[in-house]
C-alpha cells in the first residue's frame, strides 16, 4: 500500500499492468496529478485484493457442496 502511495505507477508495474503503469506514470509526473494517481493506484490495489479474495470464496464455496 506505501508503494500505491509514494510511487503510484511502480504499483501497477509490479503487479503486471504495464500499459497502466506508464498511464500512470504520465499522470504523476504532473504535480497535481500525483494525488489522483496516488488515490488510482490505492483503490486498484484494493480492488485487486477483494477480487483474490472473492475468487477464494467462490472456490471454498463449491468444494463445499462436492
Amino acid at each position: 500500500m506505501l508503494l500505491a502511495i509514494l510511487l503510484p505507477f511502480l504499483s501497477f508495474m509490479v503487479r503486471g499492468k504495464i500499459l497502466t503503469g506508464i498511464l500512470c506514470l504520465i499522470l504523476q509526473i504532473t504535480v497535481i496529478g500525483w494525488l489522483p494517481a496516488a488515490i488510482w493506484a490505492a483503490l486498484s490495489l484494493n480492488n485487486a485484493r477483494a477480487d483474490r479474495r472473492n475468487d477464494k470464496l467462490i472456490r471454498a464455496m463449491k468444494e463445499n457442496r462436492r
